[in-house]
């Protein structure tokens, strides 16, 4: 994980034998540098999250100083089994914004990657973070340092994961999503490396230790099970950051802009798509619920949403029931397609396309070709033939020596 706050660094992280000890003294020169804790906050009030700012240490006190602090005596409980309620677009945003936060800020290792993944869902759980997985991921992204996740905003986006990594990541980041829980860390909301020290942790119960990395929960009442039962919300935003490595973020973010450009071209547009998605393996191919209203307005938000790309495919439906869904599409949602849209600049093409019969077009080349169903197969069983020829039965022929159909002589 990484360095600061909610930081594990890229090496492995592997949960070491426990040892029974006793913490060692703080030397009075680096006790005296330290900023001691605020008070606890009373249940009355919603604790403050501030940004990080670390004490005056160097990396050899501050690992003297962490070592000095006890880990919490009494119930660790494991933290209780989140489950995911959006829909397929939020559930994709969500998936991509906790598998970010995992593989940045653990890098390709599974067990920090868990506990990354751990901390941002008990976040989400509690009433002094935001109300969505990408909100408490991205918390305080706007600023050039002090930021929750330091990935988001010391420039570590400009990296990319391989493909593997990154499908590890998001697996795991699934998993959480359905109910898994890696109850080793309890109901820690703040976690960092032991080189450095963070204003907070001395006022925080300090529950684990992963290799390098320590855990912490807040201390009275906001750190029990009862604080985290805050109803989250799943309308998960569009992170432009992440629109490099996770298509439904580059994507919503395009089709947020078409939205609002639709919306500024007056009364009744009303042509914003109500969901899309990327198509599996094809990253310049989109599909999309549309509303049923405006058609004038598909070609905007196909351009939009593909943005610069040289070759783009994006098909739209405003039959809910007829959307692919991910799988490939049958003769009978071809034909129930509303609006395509195809590009491919090297080949110097570019075509919108309406599905007449729903929306009457005139000109040329705007209307979708209809889609033949094809003819069922022949049956198998054998045709039924007649008596064979009769001996001493002459047919008529015509005059160029062909017999005369069903003539007799």
């Amino acid at each position: 994980m990484r360095a600061i706050l909610v930081g594990i660094a890229t090496s492995a992280l592997v949960a070491p034998a426990l040892i029974a000890r006793r913490a060692p003294e703080v030397p009075r020169a680096i006790a005296a540098k330290v900023v001691r804790p605020q008070r606890v906050v009373a249940a009355s009030e919603v604790p403050a999250v501030e940004p990080v700012e670390l004490q005056d240490l160097t990396p050899a006190d501050a690992r003297l100083f962490n070592a000095a602090i006890p880990f919490v005596r009494g119930p660790r409980p494991a933290a209780r089994p989140f489950l995911f309620a959006g829909d397929e677009t939020e559930r994709s945003r969500a998936t991509d914004c906790l598998a970010a936060a995992a593989w940045y800020e653990a890098g390709d290792d599974p067990v920090g990657e868990r506990a990354v993944v751990q901390v941002v869902l008990n976040r989400l759980r509690h009433p002094a973070f935001p109300k969505t997985v990408c909100g408490v991921v991205f918390q305080g992204q706007e600023r050039s340092t002090g930021c929750q996740f330091t990935f988001t905003c010391d420039g570590a986006l400009t990296r990319r994961p391989s493909e593997p990594a990154w499908e590890r990541a998001r697996q795991i980041a699934t998993k959480a999503m359905n109910g898994e829980v890696f109850s080793k860390i309890g109901y820690a909301t703040h976690y960092h490396t032991d080189w450095v020290v963070p204003y907070w942790s001395a006022s925080l119960d300090k529950l684990a230790e992963v290799n390098t990395h320590l855990f912490f929960r807040w201390t009275g009442w906001w750190g029990t099970p009862a604080a985290f039962r805050r109803v989250v919300s799943s309308d998960e935003p569009v992170i432009a950051k992440l629109g490099a490595i996770s298509p439904v973020h580059r994507l919503g973010g395009a089709l947020d802009e078409a939205a609002v450009a639709v919306a500024a071209a007056g009364p009744g547009s009303a042509g914003a798509p109500l969901a899309t998605s990327a198509v599996a393996g094809e990253p310049d191919s989109f599909t999309a619920l549309l509303t049923a209203g405006a058609p004038e307005s598909y070609a905007a938000i196909a351009k939009a949403a593909c943005g610069q790309r040289p070759k783009c495919k994006f098909l739209g439906w405003t039959d809910r029931t007829m959307l692919p869904g991910g799988t490939p599409m049958t003769p009978v949602q071809m034909a129930s397609m509303s609006f395509s849209y195809l590009r491919d600049k090297d080949a110097g093409l570019e075509r919108e396309l309406w599905n007449c019969r729903e929306f009457p077009r005139t000109g040329p080349g705007l209307c979708m070709r209809r889609q033949a169903f094809p003819a069922p197969a022949p049956s198998a069983t054998p045709a039924l033939r007649g008596p064979g020829a009769l001996d001493g039965v002459r047919r008529r022929e015509e005059p160029n020596g062909a017999p005369a159909p069903g003539a007799l002589l």
